[in-house]
């Protein structure tokens, strides 16, 4: 992680994060021709941009929203392999990439809680790690009922 001189360098860094889960949602919805996949990728698109703008309403020190509880996490993502995101790549590798960067989004507003002093801005990062967490296990689940349900 790296070390931030102030809290607008941290809300900026969170904000390029969500800008590019954005730019790569949107990026594979318009890459794909699996409609179920796009409108999906295009929904995880929206509350992405969503996430930014709860970051940017913080950094004008507008209202926080309160923390919710985390998602159940059933860790199928933490176990499979990596796998390169691209236009040909199939619905189930697209589910591999979007459960490995959710995780990712988890872990750094959980780090991102642990280095700010700001209780408004703790909240704000444990309430984005939890909606991160929800968003890997929404990915977890739509990869268990289509590849794994049959085991």
């Amino acid at each position: 992680m790296e070390r931030f001189k102030s809290v607008d360098a941290v809300l900026d860094f969170a904000i390029e994060r969500e800008q590019e889960a954005v730019d790569f949602y949107t990026g594979l919805a318009g890459q794909t021709e699996i409609s179920s996949l796009k409108k999906t990728l295009q929904a995880f698109a929206g509350v992405e941009r969503g996430h930014r703008e709860k970051l940017q309403a913080a950094k004008t020190n507008q209202a926080v929203v309160a923390v919710g509880g985390m998602a159940v996490d059933l860790k199928i993502g933490d176990y499979l392999v990596d796998v390169d995101a691209g236009p040909e790549m199939s619905f189930q590798d697209a589910l591999v990439v979007a459960m490995k960067r959710e995780k990712a989004a988890m872990d750094l507003y959980n780090d991102l809680a642990g280095i700010v002093d700001d209780a408004g801005l703790q909240a704000l990062f444990v309430k984005l790690a939890a909606e991160e967490a929800q968003h890997k296990f929404s990915f977890e689940a739509a990869y268990e009922n289509h590849f794994l349900s049959e085991n």
